[in-house]
């Protein structure tokens, strides 16, 4: 990991990249190294035994340095409800998040609006993973690349919320924002 990674978390940042790609492991280190009380919104819930095990491997492998809060929905509630200035939070994960809130036929957008506000009066940083679902072959259905679509603005507005954005392939983060910009070269 980069010398500056305990620097990535005294603000907020996205966590970005394609399935097992490492994404979540990075987050979680971003985390811990902050040297604050780690907290992980779980936004993933267990509609299968598939699911269950994710969770439950997911959980293990954390270990009891995490406090962990599931919360499928009300991601803004539960952000309030934990901030401190004491501690450092993980919401794993935004596609989830999304996911819920579509199948629950809410307004992601205005959920999203709600988030924006609170995120500019926590005194805590908060690390947010998210898939890069539109890099793959295009759906073969409606329902399938509307969610893309949305995934994807979605993932664009907390990358422009946040201090930090980091994309991970190959469990190796690059850093998207702040880039350097190319005309300070010409």
């Amino acid at each position: 990991m980069a010398e500056h990674s305990k620097d990535l978390c005294t603000r907020h940042c996205l966590v970005t990249g394609g399935a097992r790609s490492g994404k979540s492991a990075y987050a979680e280190k971003l985390v811990l190294r902050s040297g604050r009380r780690a907290t992980y919104i779980a936004t993933g819930q267990a509609f299968d035994l598939e699911m269950e095990e994710r969770i439950t491997l997911h959980q293990t492998q954390r270990g009891s340095d995490w406090d962990t809060i599931e919360e499928p929905l009300e991601l803004v509630s539960a952000l309030e409800r934990c901030a401190g200035a004491e501690r450092a939070i993980l919401v794993d994960c935004l596609t989830l998040w999304l996911s819920n809130l579509m199948h629950a036929e809410r307004d992601w957008t205005r959920e999203l609006e709600k988030l924006q506000l609170v995120l500019a009066q926590l005194r805590c940083p908060v690390v947010f993973v998210g898939n890069e679902v539109g890099m793959g072959i295009v759906p073969d259905n409606a329902m399938a690349r509307a969610f893309r679509d949305e995934a994807g603005r979605l993932n664009q507005r907390i990358g422009e919320l946040c201090h930090f954005v980091m994309f991970v392939a190959a469990g190796q983060p690059l850093q998207l924002k702040p880039a350097v910009h190319p005309e300070i070269y010409l």
